[in-house]
């Protein structure tokens, strides 16, 4: 058997590359063929640069698009940004709860940013009942000692 790298994985790797150099267009050009073939890092990082205009005007119904299609596929640092897109009402109706939902999706995978964001909302009282318990418990999930 041998481990043979499609053109697709090719365009991905080089895609993910011209994104982190912030080569937006380039990385644009060779992810979006992909993400429209449902490929969930290409989906990520194209609702990243819709939603933020890098490498094409910003189009908030394309990265609410993506960033919910690959969080629903289980990339959780889409269900991290899907979260905070429903949290701040930012491509998306602010819904606390939706918000708080996808951040414990992306937290069952050990993204500590999203158990860190639940502990805020709970200490906060930010679309849910202000519980110090919770919150207390979710940020010791993230790893922070209680103070």
């Amino acid at each position: 058997m041998t481990d043979s790298i499609t053109n697709q994985d090719m365009d991905l790797m080089s895609g993910i590359a011209a994104f982190e150099a912030k080569q937006f267009s380039r990385a644009t050009g060779l992810l979006s063929p992909l993400a429209e073939q449902g490929d969930a890092d290409a989906m990520y990082r194209m609702a990243i640069m819709a939603q933020n205009g890098l490498g094409m005007l910003p189009n908030p119904l394309l990265a609410y698009k993506y960033m919910k299609a690959a969080a629903e596929q289980g990339l959780s640092l889409a269900q991290h940004g899907l979260g905070f897109m429903y949290m701040q009402g930012e491509c998306a109706d602010k819904n606390p709860q939706k918000a708080i939902d996808w951040f414990k999706r992306a937290a069952e995978q050990g993204l500590t940013g999203s158990m860190t964001t639940i502990g805020m909302m709970y200490e906060q009282g930010n679309g849910v009942a202000q519980d110090m318990e919770e919150a207390r418990k979710w940020y010791r999930a993230a790893g922070f000692d209680d103070k």
